[in-house]
């Protein structure tokens, strides 16, 4: 899996609530925090971005759309 030694799977579970912000939130956030980072995450920063992916799947009921 990834080098940072953390998977999903060994990430402590998340809430089963829907998101409480928007898709394009947490999409900003996202974005955020790749221009913070210089685009090379941290482990934290991994940690926190598997986190946001999580939320900004549940804000978009789960779908993923392919650019055109």
């Amino acid at each position: 899996m990834a080098a940072w030694g953390r998977s999903l799977v060994d990430m402590p579970p998340m809430p089963s609530s829907v998101s409480a912000r928007s898709a394009a939130e947490v999409n900003a956030e996202i974005r955020d925090l790749w221009q913070r980072s210089g685009g090379r995450l941290t482990p934290q920063d991994e940690a926190e971005y598997q986190r946001l992916l999580v939320e900004w799947a549940a804000a978009t009921g789960g779908s993923v759309r392919t650019a055109a």
